[in-house]
Order: structure tokens, then sequence, then C-alpha cells
């Protein structure tokens, strides 16, 4: 029978053990994926477009964009204000 490989067993052979700087990067990376993706899912479900997202958040669409695919990084401030003052939403951050 075949040994099933756990996606972090795969994680820690394609970028490293946790805390090695190589992995460190590709969890960082994925963050900033999967933030752009709420983000543009919460922005869709309130019917806006980047364009009016920025508008309401004094940013630029190409900003919204950006984070969206994942390929900027984002301040907890401003990520604050694109949420609560963009999206009327509210933010809740978590430490596990």
């Amino acid at each position: 029978m075949n040994k099933i490989t756990t996606f972090e067993e795969h994680l820690d052979k394609q970028y490293g053990k946790k805390g090695t700087t190589e992995r460190d990067s590709f969890d960082a990376e994925s963050m900033a994926f999967r933030l752009g993706v709420l983000l543009k899912e919460a922005r869709t479900k309130a019917h806006l477009t980047q364009e009016e997202l920025a508008l309401r958040t004094s940013t630029k669409k190409s900003y919204i964009s950006r984070i969206e695919s994942g390929k900027s990084e984002i301040q907890l401030s401003t990520l604050y204000k694109i949420i609560r003052q963009g999206l009327g939403k509210e933010l809740i951050v978590a430490i596990k």
C-alpha cells in the first residue's frame, strides 16, 4: 500500500521545515494570496468594483488589484480601512 503524503510533508520537502528562510517566505506569500482571495470575495459580495472600493478608501484601483492577486503586501491599518470604510465590515484578527 502506498503511503499518502500530507500537505505539510509536501511543503517540508518543497520549501523546508517551518522556520527556514525559504519556508517562511513561502508562508508569507501564501498568506498574502489568501488575504487577497478573501478581500476579492468580500468585495464581490458587496457588489463593488475594484474602482469603487478604491474610491471609498482613497486608494487606487491598481493597488486593490495587486492586493487581490497577492502581489502586494498590505499594512494592517490599510487593511482595516479597506474592510471598515470600503466594505462596511468588521476586521477580526486572531493569534493562534
